[in-house]
């Protein structure tokens, strides 16, 4: 096996025309993607791809249905066409129609997310809402029972200044 040179031959120092780096910008994929942002992508790829084959898939799937082994030998033809399907629709041009797809919606995805934000803030501040009403109930009932034993415990202090019944 032969290694690659550690030198590139025939490589031109950058002139004050050419960029310092070589890298190229990519104008349909302008950021780099997170791996669970790939994995959006990869997601959305394979079901634009099983969405185009859905018939044939379909006709796989009720070939297969109450099946196990015999599947092998008795749907070979409907899984061939299922897989030359997914192989026609599964090309670099496809995964970059899904990842333009995945960047279109962007911006849909940041409107509901910050749609959710203002809902669940607008929940938090009708529990609050709800919390400080019913702790002014309970302090409210709280203050009428202690004036309530306050009075009894006045009616019982003037009874027991009166003497008795007796006295009355």
């Amino acid at each position: 096996m032969e290694m690659a040179p550690s030198v590139v031959t025939g490589a031109q120092p950058p002139t004050s025309s050419q960029p310092s780096t070589t890298r190229q910008n990519n104008l349909r994929n302008p950021l780099p993607l997170s791996p669970a942002q790939e994995q959006e992508v990869r997601r959305l790829y394979h079901e634009r791809a099983r969405r185009r084959c859905a018939d044939v898939i379909k006709d796989f799937a009720d070939c297969a249905r109450g099946r196990t082994i015999s599947v092998a030998w008795h749907c070979k033809d409907q899984h061939l066409a299922m897989n030359s399907c997914m192989i026609q629709y599964a090309t670099k041009a496809e995964e970059d129609a899904a990842r333009e797809e995945w960047f279109q919606g962007i911006l849909a995805r940041r409107r509901e997310k910050e749609e959710a934000l203002v809902k669940v803030e607008e929940r938090r501040r009708e529990v609050i809402e709800l919390t400080r009403r019913q702790e002014e109930k309970e302090r409210v009932e709280a203050e009428r029972k202690k004036k309530e034993t306050d009075d009894v415990k006045k009616l019982e202090a003037k009874e027991k200044k009166g003497g008795g019944w007796w006295f009355r």
